[in-house]
């Protein structure tokens, strides 16, 4: 008798164990030691090294363009070369809140350019030759001819 009270036992374990196994076969790896603390070191201090030297050297010019009414001017195309070039080498548009922001390299003189269909195009220089890293400007367009929409 005691023989058919093992057998329900006995039963479920043989159920149980190909989970049971399965369930250990699933489980994640454990990870692996950590670096020596010399090594790990050097390696945060050269990637951090790497990033910000990368843009060591950049000038930021960031602005806003807004509508004669005083709106922010999504899509305006913004496009800026250096002074006395004759080629764009930077362009972007302004967001839906009318800003743009362009990384060039500082030390050199910029004209930034924006135009949008139906108005008239603009012109700012952006002196990136000082110290200063940001150029923030504003650009208020205005339509052409003078037509009220």
């Amino acid at each position: 008798m005691r023989g058919r009270q093992l057998i329900p036992i006995f039963g479920l374990a043989v159920l149980l164990l190909p989970a049971y196994v399965f369930a250990q076969t699933q489980q994640p790896e454990p990870p692996p030691p950590p670096a020596p603390a010399a090594q790990a070191g050097q390696a945060d201090s050269s990637n951090n090294k790497k990033s910000s030297s990368r843009h060591q050297h950049d000038f930021l010019v960031k602005g806003t363009v807004f509508t004669p009414e005083g709106l922010s001017f999504a899509g305006a195309e913004i496009r800026i070369r250096k002074a006395g070039a004759k080629s764009f080498h930077w362009q972007s548009e302004a967001n839906s809140r009318g800003e743009f922001a362009i990384r060039v390299v500082q030390g050199a003189k910029y004209e930034v350019f924006v135009r949008a269909k139906g108005f008239k195009e603009q012109m700012k220089p952006a002196d990136g030759m000082g110290s200063e890293r940001i150029e923030e400007m504003v650009f208020h367009m205005e339509r052409e001819g003078g037509k009220p929409q």
